[in-house]
């Protein structure tokens, strides 16, 4: 009975202790580093820099290592890993299937392609919104395509959309790869640097750059929670209750679409985030989307924000990306996925 009450009370707050837990991972991640930096200090930075106070620092370098170094590379590590997970969550309801995420259906290939192609042309480094924009657009037109390709008579099948979004990622990841062998060093290393994944050298400008759009949508797409849940039910009861399918899964892909090419391209491939963060999540709290989506958010951003700091202190003074860190995290939860569900005679 005393479990059964604890076990709702932790339920209800889940959220609440999710973001506890983030922002102490957010502090220790400010703190920790090749030079450590006591909290103390941490907090009179902040405090100088964002509340115009003039609070004395013990030393001058504490002010660049936190607010210049740091705390941007672990805001954008915040919105990159829960944007992810919350396209992943919606991806996984929208297709009804426990291992999709926003890469299942051409949207990350896509926005890679962008992002190579601006990088095969030698266009990044005039302006930060070059590769974005290339990014979104092909994320968009690959998006379109295996959404047009699954789609028969205003009719949306969604194993047809898996196979469609697997036959179309492999034809673009066939493009990418050929651009990939006209690049010269520079370009192949500056390539090699973004496939990984990583987040250094991450700059306030980056951030600026994300915050706004990818806080837009993702406000945008917490409001689907409603309608995700009653297509778990299936097409006909949605129709029934009034949805229009296809102009609801035309409008959630868009959203997807275009905050997966945004982080995609201020952090390079990080994978995995969208497939097993939802994945946990629902089994801990069930699949109402409506409180789903928030919770991926969060547990999204304390993933990569924990894979970040591993990434740049398990090695040191050596740094890994951080996509190598979720992948081996994750590859590995995948795998248990397929086994489970080829031991449950489950369907994908």
């Amino acid at each position: 009975m005393v479990w059964k009450e604890s076990k709702m009370i932790i339920e209800k707050k889940f959220n609440w202790i999710l973001l506890l837990i983030l922002i102490v991972t957010i502090f220790f991640s400010l703190f920790y580093g090749s030079v450590k930096v006591p909290i103390g200090e941490i907090i009179k930075v902040l405090f100088n820099q964002l509340g115009g106070f003039d609070f004395p620092v013990e030393k001058k370098s504490f002010t660049s290592i936190v607010f210049y170094v740091r705390l941007p590379r672990v805001l954008i590590g915040v919105i990159v890993g829960g944007a992810l997970a919350i396209c992943g969550c919606t991806m996984q309801s929208l297709l009804k299937n426990p291992i999709a995420d926003s890469s299942i259906v051409g949207i990350s290939s896509g926005a890679s392609l962008g992002a190579i192609i601006a990088i095969s042309l030698g266009i990044t480094g005039h302006s930060l919104f070059v590769m974005p924009i290339l990014a979104i657009v092909m994320a968009l037109f690959v998006a379109g395509l295996v959404y047009g390709l699954a789609s028969l008579k205003g009719r949306t099948d969604n194993l047809l959309l898996i196979l469609s979004g697997i036959a179309v990622s492999s034809f673009v990841g066939s493009i990418s790869s050929l651009l990939l062998t006209t690049m010269v060093e520079a370009q192949l290393k500056e390539y090699i640097f973004w496939s990984i994944g990583s987040l250094s050298g991450r700059r306030w400008e980056h951030f600026n750059l994300a915050i706004v759009p990818i806080s837009i949508l993702i406000f945008l797409l917490t409001h689907y929670g409603k309608e995700l849940n009653i297509l778990l039910l299936g097409d006909e009861e949605a129709k029934a209750l009034g949805i229009d399918i296809k102009s609801l899964r035309k409008r959630i892909l868009i959203i997807v679409s275009l905050i997966t090419s945004i982080s995609v391209c201020i952090s390079g491939n990080i994978g995995f985030v969208g497939l097993i963060i939802p994945h946990i999540l629902r089994k801990l709290i069930g699949s109402d989307n409506r409180k789903l989506l928030k919770t991926s958010f969060l547990a999204g951003a304390f993933f990569i924000t924990l894979c970040d700091l591993i990434s740049r202190t398990l090695f040191a003074p050596v740094e890994v990306g951080v996509g190598i860190i979720t992948a081996i995290v994750g590859a590995p939860y995948f795998i248990y996925l397929i086994i489970k569900i080829r031991k449950n005679g489950e369907r994908i």
